[in-house]
């Protein structure tokens, strides 16, 4: 425990004065919990590192509140856009905080504040203190970690046991992640059953944009869903390739650090290739790559695209998420580092309804294989088809309730 608060304190200092830079006083106050005040009565802290994860659990805090009216729910995020987007949902008995950092003192200050009963992480967000100080039970959904990571907490196995021994229930996102938290000190009684969550994504209801609906044909268009460094010379010497067999098809291009825009674009040009950034409010026009440098919209560019490839798969992120595109019946194309997402991938695989690239030459030839619509709807329905959702959500949410304090006793 002495080595993991000597580097969570380090962190902090990082932590703590990127707050500050971006937000002020009022995000480093909400970064060590002391922020505005919650609504009176118990709450249920739900966790969760980014957007895709909060959209992933909405399905289940939904049917968790329509269950039990009489508390309350705090949900704090790693960033900004994640709060914003809780506190889009406007659902009753909710309310959306920055997550404060895991020292020991700011976990207890948040625990004691927002008057905690129940402790909800998601994925791979497993925080020591805000565990082992929770005084109610500790829920763990959809939990992923990689064989790198618990190499890493094999090597501090008091602290892993006695972590994962304060576990009230733990519902895998696969077999491999159960396994692991077996062998690292899960107790079998708190095993549930393995869930995807982002298996239940059910696109938002956005309103369309005239202008972008008006610029980009869906059958024309493809997107680079949350590149990381080294995919964007890939997907846009990609582009580039097709083009001179399809001049007029567009791309939008994601990535997932926004603020990376400007190097972005900067590498698109230098191939000839015009660009405008929705960051900047440039009209897309006929450019032949629109930069969708801005946060919370990635619903936005699945709908106007016809072909997809999925970021994070020519790196070694793991890969992110395939359900989002396939919900809007997108043909997927992805590299194949698939680690994050192992098991949709197997059945995307299986179905034929993902198209393996693994450089720009053969991710400028799956784009001409799908370039018909004909081919990009069938592929897309087949997607669709190879990821319907295998969840039992009802069941989940009955033994998330079964272990939750019961009414009267919060």
């Amino acid at each position: 425990m002495l080595l993991y608060r000597l580097l969570v304190s380090l962190f902090a200092g990082f932590a703590l004065t990127r707050a500050m830079r971006r937000g002020g006083w009022r995000a480093l106050r909400d970064r060590l919990a002391r922020g505005d005040d919650l609504p009176e009565g118990p709450h249920v802290w739900l966790h969760g590192a980014s957007n895709g994860e909060l959209a992933s659990a909405r399905p289940v805090l939904e049917m968790l509140i329509g269950a039990r009216p009489d508390l309350h729910w705090v949900v704090t995020c790693n960033s900004d856009t994640g709060t914003a987007l809780v506190d889009g949902w406007h659902l009753a008995q909710v309310t959306a905080r920055p997550a404060p950092i895991d020292l020991a003192r700011v976990s207890r200050r948040a625990l004691r504040r927002w008057r905690v009963v129940a402790l909800v992480s998601l994925e791979a967000e497993l925080w020591p203190h805000r565990v082992l100080d929770c005084p109610g039970p500790v829920v763990q959904l959809a939990a992923r970690m990689s064989a790198n990571t618990a190499r890493n907490w094999a090597r501090v196995p008091g602290l892993a046991a006695k972590v994962l021994g304060a576990m009230s229930f733990v519902s895998a996102q696969n077999a491999e992640t159960l396994e692991r938290l077996r062998a690292l000190g899960l107790p079998g009684d708190a095993a549930g059953p393995v869930a995807d969550l982002k298996a239940l994504y059910t696109p938002p209801d956005l309103p369309p944009d005239p202008a972008l609906v008006m610029s980009f044909a869906r059958e024309a268009t493809w997107l680079a869903a949350s590149t990381h460094p080294g995919e964007e010379q890939t997907v846009l010497e990609a582009h580039h390739i097709a083009r001179q067999a399809d001049p007029d098809l567009r791309l939008i291009l994601a990535p997932r650090h926004p603020q990376r825009a400007g190097e972005i674009a900067e590498m698109a040009r230098a191939r000839g290739l015009t660009v405008a950034r929705r960051s900047l409010s440039d009209p897309p026009g006929d450019a032949a790559v629109y930069l969708a440098d801005t946060m919370g919209e990635m619903a936005r560019w699945y709908a106007l695209a016809g072909r997809v490839f999925i970021g994070g798969t020519l790196t070694d992120r793991g890969g992110h998420t395939p359900y989002e595109p396939a919900a809007f019946g997108a043909a997927l194309l992805a590299g194949p580092d698939v680690a994050n997402f192992k098991a949709p991938f197997a059945r995307l695989r299986a179905a034929g309804a993902v198209a393996a690239v693994r450089d720009a030459a053969t991710l400028a030839q799956a784009l001409e294989a799908l370039k018909m619509p004909e081919a990009q709807a069938a592929a897309g329905h087949t997607a669709q088809q190879a990821l319907q959702q295998q969840t039992d959500l009802g069941g989940l949410v009955a033994q998330i309730l079964s272990v939750l304090p019961p009414p009267g006793r919060t």
